[in-house]
């Protein structure tokens, strides 16, 4: 039987665009364009979110947590959480060559 956790470690990380895309957009009938008029921004940016190109900004989180009635803290949340899986493999040497505060005092 195989580990739950193992199959977590398994996915590839989470863009907070697919989230955006498959359980608010999607479900509810939204275009990026929709989207971007109801939150005042450019619909290039609602597309390139959805296509997972870039990230939710603290100011797109702000509107987005209104427009869907969720925290900003989710949408950062989710973007925190892929940077730090996707950033990971690549400085992952390189953090483990800091020594932490504690350990240097």
């Amino acid at each position: 039987m195989t580990d739950e956790l193992e199959i977590v470690e398994t996915l590839p990380p989470l863009h907070p665009g697919e989230v955006l895309r498959e359980e608010f957009m999607v479900p509810l009938g939204l275009t990026a364009g929709m989207v971007a008029k109801a939150l005042n921004l450019p619909r290039t940016r609602i597309e390139r979110i959805v296509r997972e190109e870039i990230g939710i900004s603290t100011d797109t989180a702000m509107r987005l947590g209104r427009l869907f009635n969720v925290s900003p803290g989710f949408w950062l949340g989710l973007q925190t959480r892929f940077e730090t899986e996707t950033l990971l493999p690549e400085i992952g040497a390189e953090l483990e060559r800091i020594t932490p505060v504690s350990e240097a005092a």
